[in-house]
């Protein structure tokens, strides 16, 4: 089974860019998934004072894993 998840990083003054969480993917309507959606969410890891010109994310394709 095929799952997918976003990494958000947040791009700091100074340019480094940092890992500050993952989520998978859990919205079953895909209508409901959009770019802003997911930034969202990055912004609510990051906190409110973060802006989102300085958070990004990747999408992760994973495979089930067996366990």
């Amino acid at each position: 089974m095929k799952m997918v998840a976003y990494e958000f990083y947040l791009r700091d003054e100074t340019g480094k860019e940092l890992l500050i969480g993952a989520l998978p993917e859990r919205r079953r309507k895909p209508e409901r998934i959009t770019h802003d959606s997911i930034l969202n969410r990055g912004r609510k890891i990051a906190g409110d004072h973060s802006h989102v010109k300085n958070i990004y994310f990747v999408r992760v394709d994973m495979q089930g894993l067996n366990m």
